[in-house]
């Protein structure tokens, strides 16, 4: 399974350059589990992660704080299910709002 991510920062109509995302897996127990920390290259993406995600339950936590002072953090819940596909999570942030969807 391949994973990236892209953050947008909507406001300004620039990539998120420097974010700090942390990818976790959801637990049998329901806990979480990290499996890789990462920021954004100039163009806002995270192509690797040094991790493979696998099938299951995940999440990206976004460190928003440079972007938003009302969301300081977002973070985006995903179920992973074709473990040899891709997946692509981008969200595009600004002051008052988010949005996030599957990519390609």
């Amino acid at each position: 399974m391949s994973l990236s991510t892209h953050v947008l920062d909507a406001a300004r109509g620039l990539p998120a350059a420097g974010t700090s995302v942390r990818l976790e897996r959801r637990d049998p127990d329901g806990g979480w589990t990290p499996l890789a920390e990462a920021r954004t290259d100039e163009d806002g993406r995270i192509r690797e992660w040094g991790a493979e995600p696998g099938a299951g339950t995940h999440r990206l936590v976004f460190d928003t704080s440079a972007l938003s002072d009302f969301y300081p953090e977002v973070t985006v819940v995903f179920t992973i299910t074709d473990p040899d596909g891709h997946l692509h999570v981008p969200l595009l942030i600004s002051p008052f709002a988010y949005s996030t969807y599957r990519g390609s």
